[in-house]
């Protein structure tokens, strides 16, 4: 039993060594020497990018804008609080606002029946189709045709509506 007294006490007793400055800047250095060699590829293609970016003025003229930080954000705020970009703002709440009201599900469909038509036109166009007043009329009994000229008549019917 002695024994483990005497463990339990050299135990107690043992005190963690603290670095002096200087070795916590020796330790410091040697893990960064150690990481430097570790990726020593990734640092030679930051010193390449580095040395670009300062070949080209984008070092200085980063460095300037820091300088005048204060002025450029002066700057940016007045043209943020201009009318023209205020409004594109208030356009962009409102669009997100119309989206979240809408179905994901009918959008999707929408917008894959837009991809859709999109193409089909395209064709159409590089092939340089002519239609004529009969070849319309004939049209209107394919039932894809049909599905889309009475979806546009029915939108703009309640496009209609909600601009009363």
């Amino acid at each position: 039993m002695g024994g483990i007294k005497s463990v339990a006490k050299l135990i107690s007793t043992i005190k963690k060594e603290e670095l002096t400055a200087e070795q916590l800047q020796a330790q410091k250095l040697e893990d960064l020497k150690q990481l430097v060699t570790e990726n020593e590829d990734a640092v030679k293609q930051i010193f390449t990018i580095l040395t670009e970016l300062n070949d080209i003025g984008a070092l200085e003229a980063a460095s300037k804008l820091i300088e005048a930080k204060e002025e450029v954000a002066h700057i940016a705020l007045g043209q943020l609080t201009r009318k023209p970009i205020t409004n594109i703002m208030n356009n962009l709440m409102g669009v997100a606002g119309a989206l979240s009201d809408m179905d994901p599900a009918t959008t999707t469909k929408l917008i894959e029946a837009l991809n859709s038509g999109l193409d089909e036109g395209n064709k159409a166009v590089e092939a340089d189709e002519k239609i004529g007043v009969l070849q319309l009329m004939k049209q209107l009994k394919d039932p894809d045709v049909n599905r889309a000229v009475n979806f546009g008549v029915h939108f703009l019917k309640g496009l209609g509506k909600g601009l009363k």
